[in-house]
């Protein structure tokens, strides 16, 4: 392990990459089954065999991809199958199947062509290091807030988006906004019906998860963050049983535990539907391309950057070595994935967890990526981690990573306003790689309109001006 990680030099040992690893999992485990979920409408669309074909497809090509950031770039960052590409993705399929009357299926195996190509562009890119000059080409105190502004989006997940409940009739009530926001106890318990009691039960195990990562980290524990989260899911599975009278493990009396091998050879794997893809035209199909690369791109390079700051891996320059690896590995997931019917790869956010556990090399991926091949047998185990418990962690490491505003210098406008319109933009629209452009336009046209551009920014102002492109004019 040493000779291949290089432990020593990183400061870390075999077993605090392997809990990093495992940390990690946890905390991005909700992918393996939310993914299928996204991309067939809870098996609604394409049935039983589609879902559990794109199943296997998330949990292969996550544990591939990890793999490859392993043992390439030697990096403790773990990917997946991207959140809000799925969602895009699995709305391109529903225009598919508009534009060309085929079924769910067939359109989904056309929309798999546009993330196989995205893949190669990306693989191109990566080769001929114009990624990593895109990388290059975001300003230094526009990346100092990358990270920060991570931790408010992981914030934002934690304790908004991530726990919600639904009750009888089905309506969702989310932590932050309904639980928080109401005005009273008894106007939330009335408004949210019989979901309140597991909405009580889940905002309960959130805050003594975190609380005791808090502790634990204060005391220096190694493993603070895995240790929070299983004593949040033990408190929850126990609360389920007494307080909500339900058992926690009734699901796995009736787990599927076999692979389901076949609906992926079946329906998916190498499954490209070319014909379906070409009535969607040229410019149409040339157009979704560009937009999931350029989504993905900045999406990846935000996490990497704003990750690897946390750790201590960038240099003077706010630069990551071993930065063209790390992506060349997501273009490697992306393509895998393609190939076995899931949406892009990319890097998750939820490495910083992993990260703040103390993982620095590419042992903490592959600690991953190995428990995301073992999924394919042990999804119900996996399952049974409470949204809750999940929530302790992202919500601790999101603070932790505010640290970095430290390193913005808001004496210049031209760096503070692109951070500060980051710190809020990128919560909201729940995309890393928007707030990022957000924060080119803003940087750009400061530097601009203050005399102070610069030859060494042509790229950037570039970049800028294909984002304005973007958000204002594509179709």
């Amino acid at each position: 392990m040493e000779r291949i990680f290089k432990l020593s030099k990183y400061g870390t040992n075999v077993r605090r990459e392997i809990i990093a690893g495992l940390t990690t999992f946890m905390t991005m485990a909700y992918i393996i089954a939310l993914n299928p979920n996204i991309l067939t409408n809870y098996g609604i669309d394409g049935g039983q065999e589609l879902w559990n074909a794109v199943f296997m497809a998330t949990c292969l090509a996550s544990g591939i991809a990890m793999v490859c950031m392993a043992f390439i770039a030697n990096k403790p960052f773990c990917l997946a199958p991207g959140m809000g590409l799925n969602s895009f993705f699995a709305v391109v399929v529903a225009q598919i199947v508009t534009i060309t009357g085929v079924s769910y299926v067939a359109s989904f195996q056309a929309a798999l062509i546009i993330v196989l190509a995205e893949g190669i562009v990306f693989l191109i890119l990566t080769i001929l290091n114009i990624r990593e000059a895109i990388v290059d080409a975001i300003p230094y105190g526009v990346r100092m807030g990358i990270s920060p502004a991570i931790g408010m989006m992981l914030l934002n997940i934690g304790l908004g988006s991530n726990v919600y409940i639904a009750n009888s009739e089905g309506t969702q009530f989310k932590v932050m906004a309904d639980f928080f926001g109401s005005l009273t106890a008894g106007y939330a318990s009335s408004t949210m019906g019989d979901a309140y009691p597991i909405m009580v039960l889940s905002v309960q195990t959130m805050f003594i998860g975190l609380f005791v990562i808090v502790l634990l980290a204060h005391k220096k524990v190694k493993g603070a963050v895995i240790i929070g989260m299983l004593v949040a899911s033990i408190v929850y599975w126990i609360g389920e049983g007494v307080y909500i009278g339900a058992d926690p493990f009734a699901a796995l009396a009736t787990a599927n535990w076999l692979p389901p091998f076949a609906d992926m050879v079946n329906l998916t794997l190498f499954k490209f539907n070319f014909s379906g893809f070409l009535e969607l035209g040229l410019f149409t199909a040339i157009t979704l391309i560009i937009t999931f690369c350029m989504i993905d791109m900045f999406d990846t390079i935000g996490t990497l950057v704003g990750t690897a700051d946390r750790a201590g891996m960038l240099d003077k320059e706010g630069k990551m070595p071993q930065m063209k690896q790390a992506m060349l590995s997501d273009s490697i997931g992306t393509l895998a994935g393609s190939c076995m019917g899931t949406s892009t790869v990319t890097t998750f956010v939820e490495s910083a967890s992993g990260v703040e556990a103390g993982g620095r090399t590419g042992l903490t991926a592959l600690t991953c990526g190995v428990l995301f091949f073992a999924c394919i047998f042990i999804a119900p185990i996996a399952g049974l981690i409470p949204a809750a418990a999940t929530s302790s962690a992202l919500i601790y490491v999101g603070i932790i990573m505010l640290k970095g505003l430290k390193n913005v210098d808001w004496e210049k406008l031209e760096d503070g306003v692109p951070v500060a319109l980051m710190l809020i933009a990128m919560p909201i629209s729940g995309s890393i790689g928007h707030a990022i452009g957000l924060g080119l336009i803003a940087f750009t046209i400061i530097n601009v309109c203050t005399g102070n551009g610069k030859k060494k920014y042509t790229l950037t102002y570039v970049l800028a001006a294909i984002f304005l492109i973007k958000f204002f004019l594509a179709v």
